[in-house]
C-alpha cells in the first residue's frame, strides 16, 4: 500500500453525523470545562474562559482529529493518543491555553508541536493566521491533510523540529508562546522569528 493511500485510509474513517447523542456529549464536555474553570480558578487566574473560546470548543469537531478506534471517547474530557505515541490534548487544557493567548482575528500564531491539528483548527476558528510545525512527519502529514480537507485555509503546516520558529511565518511577540500540547504563541513584531528560538 503506498503511502498516499494508507493516509487516505486513515482519515478517511467513518464518521459519525451530528446526532443528538453527539451534540449532548458536546454540550456535556463544555458545561464540564466550565465547572473545572470554577475550580481551578485560584491556580490559573482564570474563572471562567472566554466565551469566544467556549463557543469554538462546541463547535470544532473534535472526532475529526482522532483515530477511528478514539472516536466514542473523542467528547471525554480527557487527552487520548493519536499515534506516534502522541496524544490529543484534555480539551480543557485546550480552552484554558486558548484563553491565556486571548487570541483575536488576524492575530498570527506559531504552534511548535501539531499533533493532530486540532489546537490549530481552535485557533483558526479564533480567527487566527496559524503556522504549526510538528517534528514526527507522519503526524505533520495526516495534520497538514486533515487541516485541509475540513477547510482551514488559514493554517499553514510544516514538518520538522520547531527550536528554530518558522521564519517566514512571522515575528514572534515573547509573552504569546506555545508549545503543542503546552504552547502557542502569537506572532507580532518581535525580530527573526523568536531570535532563532531564543525565545
Amino acid at each position: 500500500m503506498t503511502l498516499a493511500l494508507a493516509l487516505v485510509t486513515r482519515l478517511a474513517h467513518p464518521l459519525p453525523s451530528l446526532t443528538v447523542t453527539s451534540r449532548r456529549r458536546r454540550k456535556a464536555l463544555t458545561e464540564e470545562i466550565v465547572a473545572l474553570a470554577r475550580d481551578t480558578a485560584r491556580e490559573t487566574g482564570r474563572p471562567a474562559f472566554d466565551p469566544r473560546v467556549m463557543s469554538v470548543l462546541a463547535t470544532v469537531p473534535r472526532h475529526r482529529f482522532v483515530p477511528a478506534g478514539e472516536i466514542r471517547a473523542a467528547y471525554s474530557n480527557r487527552p487520548l493518543p493519536i499515534g506516534y505515541g502522541q496524544t490529543i490534548s484534555q480539551p480543557y487544557i485546550v480552552a484554558l491555553m486558548t484563553d491565556l493567548l486571548r487570541v483575536h482575528p488576524r492575530d498570527v500564531v506559531l504552534e511548535i508541536g501539531t499533533g493532530s491539528g486540532y489546537q490549530a483548527a481552535i485557533l483558526a476558528e479564533l480567527g487566527a493566521s496559524v503556522c504549526t510545525i510538528e517534528i514526527v512527519e507522519p503526524l505533520a502529514r495526516e495534520a497538514a491533510e486533515r487541516l485541509r480537507v475540513l477547510g482551514y485555509a488559514t493554517v499553514r503546516t510544516r514538518a520538522g523540529d520547531g527550536y528554530y520558529g518558522w521564519e517566514d511565518c512571522g515575528s514572534v511577540r515573547r509573552d504569546r508562546r506555545h508549545r503543542g500540547s503546552a504552547a502557542t504563541c502569537r506572532l507580532r513584531s518581535f525580530d527573526n522569528s523568536s531570535r532563532a528560538a531564543g525565545w
